[in-house]
């Protein structure tokens, strides 16, 4: 009640600030123009105060009401409460609050006059105030909305906690598992920085703790690794250069035991040895070239030019060589190539060498297939002889140094072609045609120039 004095009080200002100036013009409210004024006035209190609002004339006659609908259909009537209006007019009350009802619906109702400046009742203003359980039901309802909505928060709040700690967890993890992929035995492997003594800074410090042991173990492995490789190179270069050495010595006794024998052929003797001797020279200077080109392989001087030009250079140089047939298909585009040019003919002619010796049919005469065609970003070169093909078991050995099905040779031919097409980022493989021959297959990555 004490809430429906206030709200009525209030309205009961605005609209006496409001009246007054319209009655004052025409003191007839029954007036079409002045009526309509009112309904205004008392329809913009009404909706700006969710109420509905009655306004009664002195006499206790209904002028304007924002629910006519109950009025007109005689639900109400259209004069004003006996009680109230006997409590109102003849008792002067200032304000007045009883409990009315529409059948068998009740509500409270508020009554208060209307004066003018002068103290004068020019009416009544009465508010059935039909809400009372329905704002009760709406605060009820907007606590129980307020307290949801608490409810939510806090468990949103929650979620995003929970979700920022999962994160920071999962990323930890991220980390760690990311960084082991990069691992690798061959190179300088990062430490993980942690600061926080938790679970997971145990498993960053043992991890760190293996990253240092894994790197004495590199180093470790790397310096073995150089020795080995090291004595290895060591053993061969012996045992390639005694090969030469012993038919050199063994000549050079022969022709000194004839000269303390007096043989009379020692002129023919010493021209044989002679013979030898530059022979073996020979042999000798191509074991130290051989490893010479191996130990260089790193070492390269980039320029840009064209495989087919050098393919063509190589053909020349055969075309006096009645026992070497070349066949050349060129259906490239005529492509650039970045790498060193030398070790890039280097690699040709090691090939083209090796099909030329192994392809010897019974007369001395070999032949050699090449190609040339683009492939994508690529030009792919192949390099065909007829030897016969490549036994089965040595197939898995054909690029590894040291290794070769010649009678003589360092076994150091393949194992610098594959170094050198590497070391230009491209790729060398090979297939083996039973009783036919082998194709050698190049991919070297071409340029933009022209």
């Amino acid at each position: 009640e004490e809430r429906l004095s206030k709200s009525i009080q209030v309205m009961a200002n605005e609209l006496n600030a409001k009246v007054v100036s319209i009655l004052a013009l025409d003191d007839e409210p029954n007036n079409s123009g002045v009526k309509n004024e009112l309904e205004q006035v008392i329809a913009e209190i009404s909706d700006l105060h969710n109420v509905d609002i009655n306004y009664y004339n002195a006499q206790g006659d209904l002028i304007i009401s924002t629910q006519p609908y109950i009025y007109n259909k005689n639900l109400l009537s259209k004069k004003m409460d006996p009680i109230a209006y006997i409590e109102m007019h003849r008792e002067n009350r200032i304000r007045f609050i009883q409990s009315e009802t529409i059948g068998s619906f009740g509500y409270l109702s508020i009554y208060i006059p209307l004066m003018t400046d002068t103290g004068e009742t020019y009416g009544y203003l009465n508010i059935p105030y039909l809400n009372s359980q329905i704002d009760l039901n709406q605060e009820i309802s907007g606590f129980l909305a307020t307290l949801i909505n608490l409810n939510a928060f806090i468990f949103l709040l929650a979620g995003a906690i929970a979700f920022f700690i999962t994160n920071q967890i999962t990323a930890s993890l991220s980390l760690i598992g990311a960084t082991m992929k990069k691992m690798n035995l061959g190179a300088k492997n990062q430490q993980i920085e942690w600061n926080r003594d938790d679970e997971i800074g145990v498993l960053v410090n043992e991890y760190n703790n293996m990253v240092r042991k894994l790197e004495l173990s590199a180093v470790s492995l790397a310096k073995t690794e150089r020795e080995g490789a090291w004595r290895e190179m060591a053993r061969q270069v012996a045992h390639e250069i005694k090969n030469p050495l012993t038919p050199m010595k063994l000549s050079i006794q022969y022709l000194q035991h004839a000269i303390q024998q007096g043989a009379p052929n020692v002129n023919i003797l010493s021209a044989n040895l002679a013979k030898t001797l530059i022979e073996q020279i020979d042999q000798l200077a191509k074991i130290a070239g051989d490893f010479s080109q191996f130990a260089n392989i790193g070492i390269v001087k980039l320029e840009k030019f064209s495989v087919a030009n050098t393919i063509q250079s190589l053909q020349n140089l055969y075309a006096g060589d009645s026992l070497v047939h070349f066949k050349v298909i060129d259906e490239s585009t005529n492509p650039f190539i970045e790498s060193d040019k030398v070790q890039i003919n280097r690699l040709f002619m090691n090939l083209i060498q090796n099909g030329v010796e192994a392809g010897k049919d019974w007369n001395g005469k070999a032949q050699i297939d090449i190609q040339l065609k683009n492939l994508n970003e690529f030009i792919v070169i192949t390099i065909k002889d007829y030897s016969g093909g490549i036994p089965e078991a040595m197939k898995e050995n054909m690029f590894r140094p040291n290794f070769t099905t010649k009678s003589a040779g360092t076994g150091l031919g393949l194992a610098i072609c594959k170094g050198i097409v590497e070391q230009a980022n491209g790729s060398i493989h090979y297939e083996s045609l039973d009783r036919i021959g082998t194709i050698f297959t190049i991919q070297l990555p071409t340029c933009n120039s022209n």
